[in-house]
């Protein structure tokens, strides 16, 4: 799922490309992708776009007499630059938007098509799909520790709540946390003022630094290599692969869909954290350390 790096640099992107244009069309390819219905779709045809927001890891376009459309693109949702009048793909293809000087396509990979799309009147009504994390960027320390222990939950879990820290997910969590030195699965309460500190050290560093990164390899152009899973990140996607800071394999722990990545060396003080899936299935076999697992 694109996260607050991705979606900032998206939104850079069209900024050079459609604020200030009318948006001449909206063409929908799946009805399911729109979400709301009063006003009209077709209302926001021929609206200037006055100015793109990023509300979480969702894009705000405020067109001009009030009204506010909401792009979320959740897991596989991807933002494609065209030719003016570019047909929408008939796989991936949700939906078209076209300004005078080319075409937005709005595509998602996969059979579950949950990217979405809403049209509001207004911008109170635009934010109440927020759920109201904080900012994290420039976020002084008292105010991110306040967040960060306002419930008893796990460092993993706690980063990756919208309800609490906007916009960090799956894969920049694992960064942080490989960068802080913290074991995702340490209980918020228990953490000392100096881990507390160093999250927050981390948060702001990895953040600024894959935004700075994007940035670069986006340049002029338009995101068009958007993904969770990168060569040059340190251990989120890397399972098995060594961590680029001790050489130590990248272990993993997989719940449902999702998983965690880290360095049992680096993060954990060596313990391979169970893994629920695997470690049930091995039983007493389950290696307890990483020098256990390494031999």
């Amino acid at each position: 799922m694109p996260e607050l790096p991705d979606v900032t640099v998206y939104i850079e992107a069209l900024e050079r490309r459609i604020v200030g244009a009318p948006l001449e069309r909206v063409r929908i390819a799946n009805v399911f992708v729109l979400r709301t219905f009063d006003p009209p779709i077709d209302a926001a045809e021929g609206r200037i776009v006055v100015a793109l927001h990023r509300s979480g890891k969702r894009i705000l376009w405020e067109l001009d007499g009030g009204l506010f459309l909401v792009l979320h693109l959740m897991i596989a949702g991807r933002l494609r630059w065209r030719e003016k009048g570019t047909t929408i793909p008939k796989k991936l293809g949700l939906a078209a938007f076209d300004f005078p000087t080319g075409t937005l396509l709005l595509t998602e990979a996969g059979t579950k098509k949950r990217a979405s799309l809403h049209l509001f009147a207004d911008r109170d009504s635009a934010l109440t799909l927020d759920r109201g994390g904080i900012e994290v960027m420039d976020l002084p320390l008292p105010a991110f520790r306040e967040a960060l222990l306002r419930e008893d939950h796990t460092l993993k879990r706690t980063l990756t709540d919208p309800r609490i820290f906007s916009g960090i997910g799956n894969a920049y969590s694992d960064e942080i946390l490989h960068h802080a030195r913290l074991s995702p699965i340490l209980l918020t309460r228990k953490m000392t003022d100096e881990q507390i500190a160093r999250l927050h050290a981390s948060t702001f560093h990895v953040l600024d630094l894959w935004l700075q990164r994007l940035r670069e390899e986006v340049g002029d152009g338009f995101p068009e290599k958007v993904t969770a899973f990168r060569e040059d990140m340190a251990v989120h996607g890397r399972f098995k692969k060594p961590c680029p800071d001790c050489g130590a394999p990248v272990q993993r722990i997989q719940y449902a869909s999702n998983e965690t990545n880290y360095c049992a060396r680096c993060q954990t003080e060596g313990r391979v954290l169970a893994d629920r899936s695997l470690s049930r299935l091995l039983k007493g076999d389950w290696p307890k350390s990483i020098e256990e697992l390494e031999h």
